[in-house]
């Protein structure tokens, strides 16, 4: 008789805080600049990591709203609440930001800590955070869980960001949540769809425009020659 038995998987113990003072203390001793991570009495510590934004969508902002001071950052002042009037555009292509976080911190936080310093006003899950990793020569894309603590993962990894680095990216769930935006983000969306159209039609006339020169000269040098 065949029997099947289920064996649960045993989770991982957490680190003792001597565990994590070594790792500390490893990953301190390859930081090339000064952003060090310090262990807390507690046994939580604190460090930086660095987001890149690999947005392919505009993103929604308030309009006509001067960008967060260090005042407002320390006071905690939301200039998002100073004016319902919204605007939308691109964030710089692969931007990078810094933050710094603790071992509390949450994928979550961090997506919505980077909302909030762009001023960003959109659902923040229509966001996702992944982590980056170079194999054989190959790009691989992580999706991060919410729950998950993006600074344990650099500890893990050490500072360099050649073996793993986070990345910003729409929220790809398979079908878009068209319910998730408001009508001038779509009415936006209808307006870039457009000028992209536009755009790859011009291309594809300029092109076969070129070809049809490059033809009618090869024609017009053939009919000179003899024979």
């Amino acid at each position: 008789q065949n029997v099947t038995q289920t064996v649960e998987e045993e989770k991982p113990k957490p680190p003792t805080i001597q565990e994590i003072k070594q790792k500390i203390e490893k990953y301190n001793a390859k930081v090339t600049n000064c952003l060090l991570m310090k262990l807390n009495d507690d046994g939580t510590y604190t460090g930086f990591i660095k987001v890149h934004l690999k947005l392919r969508r505009p993103v929604t902002v308030p309009a006509g709203i001067r960008p967060q001071s260090i005042y407002d950052a320390l006071k905690e002042v939301n200039l998002a609440d100073m004016t319902d009037k919204r605007t939308s555009f691109y964030l710089p292509l692969d931007a990078i930001k810094q933050l710094h976080i603790s071992s509390t911190t949450t994928v979550s936080e961090v997506i919505q800590g980077l909302l909030k310093k762009f001023m960003v006003v959109d659902n923040p899950q229509k966001f996702a955070l992944f982590k980056e990793m170079r194999k054989d020569g190959q790009v691989l894309f992580q999706k991060l869980p919410l729950t998950e603590y993006p600074l344990y993962l650099r500890l893990l990894a050490g500072p360099d960001t050649d073996v793993l680095s986070f990345v910003l990216k729409e929220n790809e769930t398979g079908e878009v949540e068209w319910d998730a935006f408001s009508i001038p983000e779509l009415q936006n969306f209808l307006m870039i769809l457009d000028k992209e159209e536009k755009d790859k039609i011009q291309q594809v006339q300029r092109k076969y425009e070129k070809f049809k020169q490059r033809l009618q000269q090869t024609l017009k040098e053939a009919r000179g020659k003899p024979g």
